[in-house]
This record gives C-alpha cells, sequence and structure tokens, in this order.
C-alpha cells in the first residue's frame, strides 16, 4: 500500500487545475451546478421545513406583497 502526504499548496494546484478543466469545457451554468453536485450546503432543511408554522393561503399572500407571487 503506497500512501503519501499532500499538502495544502498541491491541494491549492490541483483545485486549481481541475477548476481550469472544467471551465475549459463547460458553460459558466454548468460549471457551477456541477460544483454544487459537491456542496453539502448548510444547515438542516428538514427540519427548518417542518418548524415552518405557514398555511399555504399565508404563503401565498406573503409572496404577493413581495412581488414575487407564484399562482
Amino acid at each position: 500500500m503506497i500512501t503519501s502526504a499532500i499538502t495544502l499548496k498541491d491541494i491549492n494546484i490541483l483545485k486549481e487545475k481541475g477548476l481550469k478543466i472544467l471551465a475549459e469545457n463547460l458553460t459558466p451554468v454548468e460549471l457551477i451546478n456541477f460544483i454544487r453536485l459537491f456542496s453539502d450546503g448548510e444547515g438542516d432543511f428538514t427540519k427548518e421545513r417542518q418548524d415552518m408554522d405557514i398555511s399555504r393561503e399565508e404563503f401565498l399572500k406573503y409572496a404577493a406583497e413581495h412581488g414575487e407571487c407564484l399562482e
């Protein structure tokens, strides 16, 4: 088994090379979507969703008042 230590400099070089290759072969939107595939995000969406105590009507009223009506 071969193991070797990777330095922070090596990681940064690898990231830079990888992003360059992706940027050369993907559109900006595709690049962003690709990067998002590997992002866990932040927070606990399930808990936050369950903690929301708002009816559909209340949500639509709020959205309409803020110029973002969904219907």
